[in-house]
Formats: C-alpha cells, sequence, structure tokens
C-alpha cells in the first residue's frame, strides 16, 4: 500500500481524505504494534491517551480512534481537547503504551489528521509507521467478552499539562515568575484556548486573551501563528510588554515585541540560545535548525560561540538530531521550538513561558532581545515544471550557484530545495539587503527554470 505517512503523521480533507474508516483502521493496527504485552503494568490492560484540536471532525475521529484501540484490548483515556504536546506529555506521565493526535496543526478547519506517539511521548520511527502501514488491512484475532478495552474521560490533564508548563520555568511553589509582564495571546481558537492562558497566569503574568472562543469552525480561521496581524494592533492598543500567538494544535508559537514587530522562530530559539548559554543550560553549546533557518541566527550565534547543527526541513529531524546528539534545544523558524530537558516534541505554551522568563530574568524588553538574533532578508521563488531531480547535478545550475554565492560572501546565502510533492524547486536566496536578495533569487531561477525544463 502506498505510504500515508508524511513527515508529520496522516493528514488531508476530513471524512474524504480522513474518514472514520481510517482512523479506526490506523488505530487498531497503531495499537496492534505499540500496545505490546510489555507497555502494561503487571495484572493490567495497557492504556492510550486519545486528543484532538477543535476542529468539528475530531469529535468523529477520535470517537471511531478511541473505538478501534479498544476493541484491541487496550483501554483508552479519552484527554478531550488537548494540545499535541499535552498528549506527548500525558502519555509520558502515565506510563501509556502510546497516544494518539487528532489534528492537523495549522491547516484549515476541513483538514484533520492522525498522529501517533510511542511510549514516553516520543514521535513514531519510519519503522514502526511501516509496521503500522503493513497491518492496516490484514486479520487478527480480536478480543472478546471482559478482554476489550473501555474508554473513559480523562479531564484532569488539562489541569496536570498546565501545572508541568510552568514547574518547568524551575520556580519554587508559590512563586511567580512572569509577574509585572503583560502578555496578549492568540490561541487561534485552537487546542490552546485553556490552557496557554491557564499556564501563563499561574505563572504570574497579567494576560490578555484572544481567539479562544472555538466552536468547532473557526480554528485558525485569520488568527493564530499563520495570521498574526491582529496580534500586533493588539499588543500595541493594549501596551502590553509583547503578544504570542499559537496554531490550532499549539505545537508552535510566533512572537509579537511592544511595538506590534513579529519575532519569529529564529529569533525565539536564538533568544532562548543565548539564556541556556549564559546558565551553562545548552548542551555542547549547540542549537539544532533546519535548512531553512535564516543567515542572521546562524551569524549570531556564531558570534557568541553556539554551533549550529542543521537538518532537513521538517521537526521530526531536528528531533532526531539532538535526540541523537544529546542536544537540549532546536527547532524551525515556523516557531517549532523543540527543549528537550522539559518534553518530546515542539511545545507553543512552553515557548511562550520560557521566552518571557528569559525577558523577566535579564529585565530587557523582547525588542532588546530579539535585536541580538537579526533577519537577514530572505526571499524565496518556486521554479515550477522542471526536473527536481536533475538540480544536483545539472553543471550549469551548480556554476551559477557558485558564482553567487561568491558574490554574497559571508553576508549571503544560497539553497535550492526539491519539492517533496511536486515538479518545483525552491531558490532561496539571503543577502544583507532585500533588493540583492531579491535580484539573486530571480537570477538563480531564471537559470534553473532554463537548464531543468521538463
Amino acid at each position: 500500500m502506498a505510504r500515508l505517512f508524511g513527515t508529520d503523521g496522516v493528514r488531508g480533507l476530513a471524512n474524504k481524505d480522513i474518514t472514520a474508516r481510517l482512523a479506526l483502521q490506523l488505530a487498531v493496527a497503531g495499537s496492534r504494534v505499540l500496545a505490546r504485552p510489555e507497555t502494561a503494568p503487571f495484572g493490567t490492560r495497557p492504556v492510550a491517551i486519545v486528543g484532538r484540536d477543535t476542529r468539528v471532525s475530531g469529535e468523529f475521529l477520535s470517537a471511531s480512534t478511541a473505538a478501534g484501540i479498544a476493541s484491541t484490548g487496550v483501554d483508552v483515556r479519552d484527554v478531550g481537547v488537548l494540545p499535541t504536546p499535552g498528549i506527548a506529555y500525558a502519555v509520558k506521565a502515565t506510563g501509556a503504551a502510546f497516544g494518539v493526535v487528532l489534528s492537523a496543526s495549522h491547516n484549515p478547519m476541513p483538514d484533520n489528521g492522525i498522529k501517533f506517539f510511542g511510549p514516553g511521548g516520543t514521535k513514531l520511527t519510519d519503522a514502526q509507521e511501516d509496521e503500522i502501514l503493513a497491518l492496516l488491512d490484514s486479520e487478527w484475532e480480536r478480543p472478546t467478552g471482559q478482554e476489550v478495552g473501555r474508554i473513559a474521560r480523562y479531564p484532569a490533564a488539562s489541569d496536570e499539562f498546565a501545572e508541568h508548563l510552568v514547574r518547568t520555568l524551575g520556580a519554587a511553589e508559590g512563586e511567580t515568575p512572569l509577574a509585572g509582564l503583560t502578555v496578549v495571546v492568540d490561541c487561534a481558537h485552537g487546542a490552546a484556548s485553556v490552557v496557554g492562558p491557564s499556564a501563563l497566569r499561574q505563572a504570574g503574568a497579567e494576560v490578555i486573551v484572544t481567539a479562544a472562543e472555538p466552536n468547532g469552525y473557526n480554528i485558525n480561521d485569520g488568527v493564530g501563528s499563520t495570521h498574526i496581524s491582529n496580534l500586533k494592533s493588539a499588543v500595541v492598543e493594549h501596551q502590553a510588554d509583547l503578544g504570542v500567538a499559537f496554531d490550532g494544535d499549539a505545537d508552535r508559537c510566533l512572537a509579537v515585541d511592544a511595538l506590534g514587530r513579529e519575532v519569529d522562530g529564529d529569533q525565539i530559539m536564538g533568544i532562548l540560545a543565548l539564556g541556556m548559554k549564559e546558565d551553562g543550560r545548552l548542551k555542547d553549546d549547540t542549537l539544532v535548525v533546519t535548512v531553512m533557518s535564516n543567515l542572521g541566527l546562524r551569524l549570531a550565534m556564531a558570534k557568541r560561540n553556539i554551533r549550529i547543527e542543521e537538518t532537513a526541513v521538517g521537526d521530526r529531524y531536528v528531533l532526531e538530531r539532538m535526540l541523537a546528539g544529546g542536544y537540549s534545544l532546536g527547532g524551525e523558524q515556523s516557531g517549532h521550538v523543540l527543549m528537550l530537558d522539559h518534553g518530546t516534541t515542539g511545545d507553543g505554551v512552553q515557548s511562550a513561558l520560557h521566552l518571557m522568563h528569559r525577558m523577566a530574568t535579564a529585565k530587557r524588553t523582547l525588542a532588546d532581545l530579539a535585536a541580538e538574533v537579526p533577519k537577514l532578508p530572505q526571499v524565496l521563488i518556486n521554479v515550477k515544471g522542471v526536473d527536481k531531480h536533475r538540480a544536483g547535478d545539472d553543471l550549469g545550475v551548480q556554476s551559477e550557484i557558485a558564482t553567487v554565492e561568491q558574490e554574497l560572501g559571508y553576508t549571503g546565502r544560497v539553497l535550492l530545495r526539491a519539492s517533496g510533492t511536486e515538479p518545483l524547486i525552491r531558490v532561496m536566496v539571503e543577502a544583507s539587503a532585500e533588493d540583492v536578495a531579491q535580484s539573486q533569487a530571480e537570477r538563480l531561477a531564471a537559470v534553473v527554470k532554463e537548464r531543468l525544463a521538463l
């Protein structure tokens, strides 16, 4: 069967691509792979955690998922609406065999997705995903009678996750490390609509909440980390110290300074890396990023003797590199930030807490901290209708890249990346000036179009 899993689970149009039947099949196959007898405490059945974001389709998909898991003899704890990292935390905290998230993250409301976490709340390996796919339509011996699983609600999961997030700041019980800071929070009408404001308030911040009234249909609709114009205006209007925006499942976070200027994932990572290095908490003085991270971040880190480890695009690749090297911090420009001392996946609310904690402990504004991690102009052009497989071998293309790189010197960068799903090549150029980046990107795009046309 064709591989269903992408870089972050299975995703598509709900009730068309992501159906109740598919959710049931994946739940059964996933349970058979992940809920081995050794994953259960002695004398009990294995347990799985199921949660979702606020999409209306998540209601029937989570019901189908829970049914499939229970039919394999595994007990289900349904946490309801909870951020993706909260479900990962619940798996680890309860000792569950695995977890399933029904979410399409930052995608529009009509989409949905199915994502698994293995024991300990970690993402699955390719081998585990392949094993699940191999069992998708296979026959199996179904338990009956008292051997089938039970389904129960787990309403405490939201409060437990919020409390965990606050504890990651390292403050003593009863302390309010974010006291004195005012933040506007855009919850994207998504999974963090309760947990996000709750955690920030518990940490002592004054919180002004927006886009936290989910109705099943409004998730990511002109709000959240992919639409932050309203947040920029709200921060200025309320004279807040900053704003933070989550996406639908709250595994990413972008910020806005007091003047309404965006602070992206690269800058958030840079700010955290500098603070962690000062405190001696940045493992091997290394930050893990993808090839898309801005040259400004790379130069800022080099200036402070922080080494950059680079991966392909996708937070799963960042996580793999972090685990392999034992590194403590990594992420993506889009706002996925992974802090492995505190969690197993990208966590938007956690990022917001630690960003504000850095502001509080350094007694500096977000604008001041972000200025240490400047963004160089970055231009991206998609060149369509080309043979994306020849870019690395074509001498004309490679020669032009070398020429542009020589002209840019250390103040610029070139990246050509083949699309994983379309016949196109993404040409990205960074430079010290916008017009230079634009002209060089157009120049390279023209050569790619001419040399690699289908």
